[in-house]
């Protein structure tokens, strides 16, 4: 589940990995690699496999420790997993869990929904680093999706999962179809060599082949949005990948006037998942500041709208607190 990035308007695709789970993530998908080519190989030999006609799975799942990989794993290289991480004693879980549940089975296969009990199942949370719910996650080929934190409308959730179902299928080629009725899976679309080198080197971890490929994929292209997404997170995770985060939270806390603090604790937030956090955050700075600072503070915030992407809805709110801000 190591961190890539598609289309990141799709609420985070690209963005926002807990970097305390890359090295877990990074084996789960190289697992899910594994069964997909098991997969394409019983079907090179005419074998029913495991597909979703064969398997006959359930839109809506309860996972646990020992069902995760087979359940969330590896289903994942079929079809977009969403992760709904709750509670019994959580109110807004028991006002999102029914909009996911919901659109699931109307969604008719595209997406599996798998509802994580985090009080039952606290290894799983503390890897994906759950520190709130609900909290809502996906996989897709093995690699890691954070959606969103908190309770959200339907029609947020809708938005939501229509940009996973779209980055899932011209990214990963992960296409789902109704469950059972074994349709065909659509072609994956037309890949750029030079980008997926740049993904490759995302991928591998070396954050600096990354981001020299992707200033190439520019300096071609400079209107290559993929592109500019994987740029944005490969500078994102260089920034953090030396932090100690207990030690950059506290100076954050015990000093608000500190940029800088303030600047490192927003790329810890936005790498935990915690978008608004991270937004929220720098409008402070930009909204406390003049001059060098509130100018070194709006750029960092500019570059976090893209590691999130222009559509996000969260990305447009900020904006528009922002320019409220500045003018």
């Amino acid at each position: 589940m190591q961190p890539r990035n598609t289309h990141l308007n799709s609420a985070a695709l690209r963005g926002a990995v807990d970097l305390a789970a890359v090295k877990a993530a990074g084996e789960a998908a190289q697992k899910a690699e594994q069964a997909r080519a098991e997969r394409a190989r019983q079907a090179a030999a005419g074998g029913d496999g495991e597909n979703a006609a064969a398997a006959g799975y359930p839109l809506v799942i309860d996972v646990t420790e020992e069902t995760f990989e087979t359940e969330v794993v590896q289903r994942s290289t079929e079809v977009p997993v969403v992760i709904d991480f709750w509670a019994e004693w959580c109110g807004p879980c028991k006002q999102l869990s029914p909009i996911l549940e919901r659109l699931a089975e109307e969604y008719a296969g595209r997406i599996v929904l798998a509802k994580i009990d985090v009080d039952a199942n606290q290894l799983i949370a503390q890897q994906f680093g759950i520190q709130g719910i609900p909290a809502v996650m996906a996989v897709v080929a093995g690699q890691l999706v954070p959606l969103f934190q908190g309770a959200e409308n339907e029609a947020n959730v809708r938005k939501v999962l229509d940009q996973l179902i779209l980055v899932a299928e011209q990214r990963f080629g992960v296409v789902g179809g109704t469950v059972g009725a074994g349709a065909p899976a659509a072609p994956a679309a037309p890949s750029d060599p030079a980008l997926n080198a740049a993904h490759e080197a995302l991928d591998r971890g070396d954050l600096g082949g990354a981001i020299q490929a992707y200033q190439n994929v520019l300096a071609e292209q400079p209107g290559n949005t993929e592109a500019k997404l994987g740029l944005a997170q490969a500078e994102l995770l260089r920034r953090v990948e030396g932090f100690d985060p207990q030690a950059v939270r506290t100076a954050a806390a015990n000093d608000p006037k500190d940029v800088r603090a303030q600047l490192d604790a927003a790329d810890l937030d936005l790498v935990g998942g915690h978008v608004e956090d991270a937004f929220g955050r720098l409008l402070d700075v930009v909204s406390r500041t003049a001059g060098a600072d509130r100018d070194t503070a709006r750029l960092r915030l500019l570059e976090l709208f893209e590691v999130i992407g222009p559509e996000d809805p969260r990305v447009t709110t900020a904006r528009t607190a922002l320019a409220r801000l500045l003018f």
